[in-house]
């Protein structure tokens, strides 16, 4: 592995922008928290203070959840026809491309993010995803049912109120959107807590649908901690409905919260400790790079990382040798740099809990094939680690690390592989590399994962449903299914007189 930081901060200060929104965003207006108090976010690339931003509470989340109910129970939101939503998405998404350079720059300062992915991925795909729900909004059908006695039925899908939306530090403009988009065209106000580590881009946000036209109050940001403002949001008497994405541990509490205050609807995306399987017919040097990508994209901070990777027998040295070539061309630096494949993880808590990882993985007895140590003197950076020999008892092997730490298991048989495959508490997503078409319809029908990938991975798309199984949660983003629930289904009947027929 490159142990060369490439570029300098300096080089790249010009493209860090200055900061412009730091207050919470509540019923169209930039406020103070109302305690007053002010929390730190900090640049993983060296661990300095980027800004000091309003620290929301319960308060705070009680303000922007009467702006929200009031915008849903009394607003022209939910009552506009879809189109009339749509073309003020349209008109968000465009917005959101004008400012891209400065959007990928504020997620690289906040989360490590490499800027170049963020202008070319990142920023596009949130306007992508409002305008592909902004296509959906007059199209939320319902049905005409046909009734068994003299009687018309029909069901219509309505709006499931205020939605309170916890997002997570990985993905600060992607996971925006897929919540934010859909609740919008499906006619719901909101309220958004970003996480603590990665607030800036969904303030930004917050100014641009100003500046779209949504109506005040339909979406709110509030900045603040989960145990305080998150805890206020899934605990909150007058929020409809809980979108949250985050560890497996906060969302039993979110859910917990949930059943304890007024039986709010929860959807949950969770962790993941995705398997990658590779058999015997695979192109080596294509296994190998999905592989890599599958656990170093985004530096592994990604809840369908592909950390458990799977080899069978006959083609696993050669697996490893090639994984060990590619690891050493995978250049760790700043994000802001063109070159660089990996920055540095979003906080210090991170960093060193994936680093406690590692010693696990040295002291269980896996074999360390590359890596396993912080990169350079500065910041939050780590090597790509690829551990060999793993077994599946070991804790490197079960727990989610949510890091670049790969672990390489070998099998034989293709019932093994299901076996060991599914043998885990989570279900988020699982891999296949294969040229055999048999294999791959038996391996993909057998893992129980919310979404499988055959010789690709991390193919994500706007109409495809993403989502867990087990303990990786329930509900999905992504697709008409995203749309679907935040909306409720009623059901209208009347009787029939005097009809020729039923």
């Amino acid at each position: 592995m490159s142990t060369k930081t490439n570029g300098s901060l300096k080089s790249t200060s010009s493209k860090i922008p200055d900061i412009k929104f730091t207050k919470l965003f509540i019923n169209g207006e930039f406020v103070d928290a109302i305690s007053g108090k002010l929390f730190e976010t900090i640049d993983p690339r060296n661990g300095e203070v980027v800004a000091k931003i309003a620290e929301g509470d319960k308060e705070d989340i009680d303000l922007a959840v009467k702006a929200a109910r009031d915008a849903f129970d009394h607003g022209p939101w939910p009552r506009m026809s879809g189109h009339a939503r749509g073309r003020l998405m349209i008109k968000y998404a465009e917005l959101v491309e004008e400012h891209a350079e400065e959007l990928a720059a504020l997620d690289a300062i906040d989360a490590g993010k490499l800027f170049g992915m963020g202008k070319l991925i990142d920023i596009p795909s949130g306007a992508s995803n409002l305008r592909y729900y902004a296509g959906a909004a007059d199209k939320i059908h319902g049905e005409t049912l046909k009734m068994s006695r003299a009687l018309q039925g029909y069901t219509l899908r309505e709006p499931v109120g205020v939605v309170g939306h916890i997002i997570p530090w990985n993905f600060p403009t992607s996971m925006y959107f897929m919540k934010v988009a859909p609740s919008l065209a499906a006619g719901c106000t909101m309220v958004v807590k970003p996480a603590e580590q990665t607030p800036l881009s969904a303030l930004f946000y917050a100014h641009l649908s100003k500046l779209a036209g949504i109506p005040d109050g339909v979406i709110n940001v509030v900045t603040g901690f989960g145990p305080t403002a998150g805890a206020a949001i899934a605990s909150h008497m007058d929020i409809d409905k809980v979108s949250f994405t985050g560890s497996t541990e906060v969302g039993r509490l979110v859910m917990q919260a949930a059943a304890m205050s007024n039986l709010k609807q929860v959807s949950l995306e969770l962790g993941g400790k995705s398997p990658v399987m590779i058999f015997d017919d695979a192109d080596v040097d294509v296994a190998a790079d999905l592989a890599l990508r599958g656990i170093c994209y985004n530096k592994g901070e990604i809840c369908v990382a592909g950390s458990r990777v799977f080899v069978q027998e006959g083609i696993h040295d050669a697996v490893v040798q090639k994984l060990a070539e590619k690891a050493k061309n995978w250049i760790v630096g700043d994000p802001f740099d063109d070159n660089v494949h990996q920055g540095p993880q979003v906080d210090k808590k991170q960093f060193e809990k994936i680093l406690s990882y590692i010693e696990h993985g040295k002291r269980e007895g896996a074999n360390l094939l590359c890596g396993g140590s912080r990169h350079g003197e500065k910041g939050y950076f780590i090597q790509p680690t690829i551990f060999t020999n793993v077994q599946d008892d070991m804790v490197i092997a079960k727990e989610e690390i949510f890091g670049p730490v790969m672990s390489l298991l070998k099998f034989k048989t293709i019932e093994e592989a299901i076996e060991r495959a599914n043998s885990t508490k989570y279900g988020l997503a699982a891999g296949i590399v294969t040229k055999n078409i048999d294999i791959a319809n038996t391996v993909s029908r057998s893992i129980r994962a919310g979404v499988i990938w055959i010789n690709c991975y991390f193919a994500f798309d706007l109409d495809c449903p993403y989502g867990g199984y087990k303990m990786s949660g329930f509900g999905r983003d992504l697709g008409m299914e995203a749309l679907y629930k935040y909306t409720n289904v009623k059901s209208v009947v009347t009787p029939i007189y005097n009809s020729p027929w039923l």
